[in-house]
């Protein structure tokens, strides 16, 4: 048992080494190297002894005096010792570990408050894999997370490897060479530059290691069999069918032959290194097939096997031990419970699923989770002449998912829209900036079943929530994703996105020969908040084949339409073909995309089909004007979010992330379930972030009242602090505008009066604000999201009808422009009835600090600043509740990590 790790007996989740050593467990991670394969990172454990001096021993003369700048041939037991017993503090060590064997290690000491040493060793067999990039910036996090923003490292001129680690990890590095050695130096805290690296890194080290699965040149068949009505079987028929170009290797324990091919009696007989294994043995007999794979250096697997995690605890404890083992042998697989994957690629032609019939090679590219959506999803995507570039279903989804598909499609040239049917999402924040990345260069459309409600599907690994479906809504929009409700929306958008160019605007022309057609579209089209600039042209029953192309020419050429919809029955006197003729040459001659209903009329199927510039294209055709119409406006505001400034990432000036660290550490101190921070505590927290509370003086009694309202200074108000009042609607428990000691005394024994015992000396004095528009700004760490951000209109627009809107941190400056304006009660901000306007700028900038705030601490439970009055001189938070407890190991922290 290597470092402390869980033996396959167990079904607990692989963080013994970090526990047993005290270091945190989100330290551990596995990540995806350069060339595909996996590698497990954790901190450094001191019965790792033997296995650093086995490290030490396979490095090379040159390696060993790189690093210590000795011929260390051997290293001492006290050099062991000092290496594999640190502090997690001012002394930190991590190893990267495939299959139990040390391949790297990275370490730092602190050399004064805020800068360390660091230092690195990677295993010569493993050089060049990004080993060293990946423990620098997990160093460099848990450096931060310690108080250090620097590091610096005594490096040998001759050791490029580890300078170029240094000068292309993003950071402003500095050197100077001093007795022969080049003294290196760089700031840690993220920059741009340097995040742009660590993003661009993880991507192209999963994108590689898709490609692995998606063009394997060697695949075998774990659980072929000469039965023709069993999987292995029908999957093997399917791959031959289809005609895979690669090599196909049946495993079969007796069988010489399997379908004309020859088999072997395990997969270490096989006589080529195997790429892809097909796992279709029984559930129990997986893990030993997964050791046997792992020895054999087989580089991915797809496991269509059932019986795991969606059979119940017994399966869950199976579908562990199998993660755990892939994880280790440093494999990715798709799977368990998987319906397959395919690629159309003439090079590959792979159809490794359990569908005969697939559809044709197109530019679609389809995910989906469950293998019964999956039979769906194909079946939809083959009736609607849809062609398909590559399609996975992840089944259980243990290891690959939706975001590693994404992480592909990116730079995929043979894709050109990516559809995703979403049961579950087991880490939101790595999809939304994934998808935001995607979708800045192609469609991405998502179907999301048990999102929206965010129950996971028996077998599916993710956490619980607490936010609500607009939440996950509001993600989608920030990443530009286009949400449909089902598969036939899905395959309404595809049709048009794949075929038609993008519109320009939400402009609409109507032509047609219908009045009632004609109607039924504009009003689909207002519904949807498209704006009909055109039309709606009704042509005559008796027009023409001519009169059809000039209408539709008249509306393509408008200078104030950028898209057409064009809905026609059977015209009396020109024939149905000409009608269709009419359209492809009209669309073909313009640059707007076009939608078609042509009700009764033959020969129409999915589409019209025409050549544009070399390029087959086609008209969508739809059933009904409103499915082509709620396309369009789905694609239409993809559109337009593709056209809009994306915005800089907010950084409010005035921030002070050490003091407020301290601060929450001290709140901490003695309270393992957390609490709530008392009206001091939140103001000192918040203030860190320039976040100022207004103070509020808690009273007993009408003569503590009186004095504190002399302290604060004329006019103050007086509000009770009961539950019993604090949401009702109106001012029913406060007192406004008193500016004498004669008016806070009224108003306390008015007050104590209309309350009675539940409100009485339940009071608060606070200096009496200007007229405003009173706004709740909440700011909730989620298990499954992280930081969630929310705003409102305070009093009803929030808690009758719901109106909050919501963000996920990191926001932009669009961000949170966005966020203020996609509440229904906005108008109130901008001057509504004569009113004076807020101060937006203000406003936009105390939502910026506390998404800020939420995103760099994930101790904070909840924040609420409720009100926060909003004027035109700026905004001022009257009041603030806070609660801190013991911060969740976030989804996607600032560090590279698999799912």
């Amino acid at each position: 048992m290597e470092g402390g790790e869980l033996s396959d007996d167990t079904g607990a989740i692989e963080r013994v080494s970090a526990q047993a050593t005290g270091a945190p467990v989100e330290w551990e991670a596995d990540v995806v190297l350069r060339d595909g394969t996996v590698a497990h990172v954790r901190p450094i454990a001191p019965d790792d002894a033997d296995g650093i001096r086995h490290f030490h021993s396979l490095q090379s003369e040159e390696s060993i005096y790189l690093r210590f700048f000795a011929p260390l041939r051997e290293l001492s037991a006290r050099d062991l010792h000092r290496f594999t017993h640190v502090d997690h503090h001012d002394r930190v060590a991590l190893v990267a570990t495939l299959d139990g064997e040390i391949i790297g290690i990275g370490r730092y000491d602190r050399i004064d408050p805020t800068s360390a040493e660091v230092a690195f060793n990677i295993s010569d067999h493993y050089q060049g894999k990004g080993i060293g990039s990946v423990m620098l910036e997990h160093l460099a996090a848990i450096a931060q997370e310690m108080g250090i923003n620097r590091f610096v490292a005594e490096v040998l001129p001759q050791n490029r490897k580890m300078l170029t680690v240094f000068k292309e990890a993003g950071y402003e590095v500095t050197h100077h060479i001093e007795d022969g050695v080049v003294e290196v130096s760089f700031d840690i805290s993220p920059t741009e530059q340097s995040k742009a690296v660590q993003l661009s890194r993880e991507h192209r080290a999963e994108s590689r290691s898709m490609h692995t699965i998606l063009f394997p040149e060697r695949v075998a068949i774990i659980g072929a069999s000469r039965r023709e009505e069993s999987i292995g079987a029908l999957v093997m028929r399917n791959i031959l069918a289809a005609g895979y170009r690669g090599e196909l290797y049946p495993i079969h324990r007796v069988a010489d032959r399997i379908q004309g091919l020859s088999a072997y009696p395990s997969i270490h007989d096989v006589p080529e290194p195997v790429d892809l294994a097909i796992v279709v043995v029984p559930a129990a007999q997986a893990i030993e097939v997964v050791k046997d794979c792992g020895k054999a250096g087989v580089k991915a697997l797809l496991v269509l096997s059932a019986g795991f995690a969606e059979a119940g605890e017994e399966g869950v404890r199976l579908q562990e031990k199998l993660r755990r083992r892939v994880r280790r042998a440093g494999m990715r697989i798709v799977g368990p419970n998987s319906f397959g994957l395919i690629n159309n690629d003439p090079s590959v032609r792979l159809n490794a699923t359990l569908a005969s019939v697939i559809p044709d090679s197109g530019r679609l590219g389809l995910f989906a989770q469950s293998g019964a959506l999956g039979v769906a999803v194909l079946a939809s995507a083959a009736r609607r002449g849809l062609g398909i570039s590559v399609f996975a279903s992840a089944g259980n989804r243990v290891d690959v998912s939706g975001n590693d598909l994404m992480q592909y499609w990116i730079d995929d040239q043979e894709t050109d829209t990516v559809g995703l049917y979403l049961e579950s999402m087991g880490n939101p924040r790595k999809f939304s900036r994934i998808a935001r990345a995607l979708a800045a260069v192609k469609p991405v459309v998502v179907v999301s079943s048990g999102v929206s409600s965010f129950a996971a599907p028996p077998g599916h690994r993710t956490r619980v929530t607490n936010v609500p479906p607009q939440a996950f809504d509001a993600l989608l929009r920030q990443a530009g994703v286009i949400r449909v409700e089902n598969v036939h929306q899905l395959f309404d958008v595809a049709q048009l996105t794949l075929h038609q160019p993008l519109p320009k605007g939400d402009r609409v022309a109507i032509v047609g020969n219908s009045d009632a057609l004609g109607a039924l579209s504009a009003s689909a089209c207002v519904s949807w908040g498209l704006r009909v600039t055109h039309g709606p042209v009704s042509l005559p029953p008796q027009a023409s084949a001519e009169e059809f192309a000039a209408a539709l020419d008249a509306a393509f050429a408008d200078p104030e339409v950028d898209s057409v919809v064009a809905a026609f029955i059977p015209p009396l006197v020109t024939q149905d073909e000409e009608v269709h003729m009419a359209v492809r040459t009209i669309v073909a001659d313009h640059e707007k995309p076009c939608v078609a209903t042509f009700l009764g009329m033959r020969g129409v199927g999915d589409g019209l089909s025409y050549e544009q510039h070399g390029i087959r294209r086609s008209v969508p055709a739809y059933s009904m004007p409103e499915d082509g119409i709620r396309a369009l406006n789905a694609v239409t505001r993809y559109a337009l979010w593709r056209q809009r400034d994306r915005g800089t990432q907010v950084a409010p000036v005035g921030i002070d992330r050490l003091r407020a660290e301290s601060l929450l550490e001290g709140y901490l101190a003695g309270s393992p379930d957390g609490r709530a921070l008392t009206r001091e505590e939140a103001r000192d927290l918040l203030g860190a972030y320039g976040i100022r509370v207004w103070p509020a003086v808690e009273v007993a009694g009408v003569d503590a009242a009186v004095a504190a309202a002399a302290e604060l200074t004329y006019p103050v108000i007086l509000k009770s602090t009961s539950p019993v009042v604090r949401h009702q609607p109106g001012l029913v428990g406060v007192r406004g505008d008193l500016v004498d000691a004669e008016a806070v005394r009224d108003a306390h024994t008015s007050l104590t009066q209309r309350l009675g015992p539940l409100g009485a000396d339940r009071f608060v004095v606070q200096r009496m604000a200007v007229p405003g528009v009173s706004c709740v700004i909440r700011a909730s760490e989620d298990p499954l999201f992280g930081p969630v951000v929310s705003f409102s209109v305070a009093g009803p627009p929030t808690e009758l009808l719901g109106d909050v809107a919501h963000r996920i941190p990191p926001l932009t400056d669009v961000d949170v422009t966005d966020l203020i304006d996609s509440v229904k009660a906005a108008p109130l901000l901008s001057g509504h009835r004569g009113a004076a306007p807020v101060h937006r700028a203000a406003l936009a900038d105390l939502i910026a600090r506390l998404s800020v705030l939420a995103d760099d601490h994930p101790e904070l439970s909840s924040v609420e600043l409720n009100p926060v009055n909003a004027w035109t001189g700026g905004v001022d938070v009257l009041g603030a509740e806070v609660v801190v407890r013991p911060a969740l190991v976030r989804k996607d922290p600032g560090r590279r990590r698999m799912t």
